[in-house]
């Protein structure tokens, strides 16, 4: 122990330098794994030019594969059991505001059609399509220039 001279007194100061190291160690590790513990449902979304909805609330994510699956947020749902699971999810409060529909882009419109028609039977009206946005940017203004034409 390191004696101070001029107070005859015990020096007790705490070397932070380890802790800091430890958690600078930590906070990579977590950045490294965090995007590795992502899971979802692959789908393939289409694409659209109209700006994102702003939204706070989190809702129910009602996903359609390629394979004609469906899935509740991450849990696979058969489609004579979508309507009775979201009206039991409805009436138990758990979702207040609507329903986010991902449907595969290779997937029949008039399936996503079925699809919104069993969620509205369930008493949801809030329906919201989600697509993935545009990556040719010059083509949408080519489409904005034609109609302004």
């Amino acid at each position: 122990m390191q004696v101070n001279e001029s107070s005859k007194g015990m020096v007790s100061e705490i070397n932070v330098t380890p802790l800091v190291d430890v958690m600078l160690v930590l906070l990579i590790i977590f950045m490294v794994t965090a995007p590795m513990m992502t899971q979802g449902v692959d789908v393939k979304l289409p694409q659209s030019s109209a700006p994102a909805i702003p939204s706070d609330d989190e809702r129910l994510v009602v996903t359609v594969t390629q394979e004609r699956k469906i899935y509740i947020n991450d849990n696979l749902v058969e489609a004579g059991d979508l309507e009775s699971k979201l009206a039991a999810i409805t009436a138990n409060g758990i979702d207040r505001k609507g329903v986010f529909l991902r449907a595969d882009e290779q997937i029949p419109y008039g399936y996503v059609m079925e699809v919104m028609g069993l969620i509205r039977e369930a008493g949801i009206d809030q329906i919201g399509m989600v697509t993935e946005p545009a990556k040719n940017p010059a083509r949408n203004d080519h489409r904005k220039a034609k109609g302004r034409n």
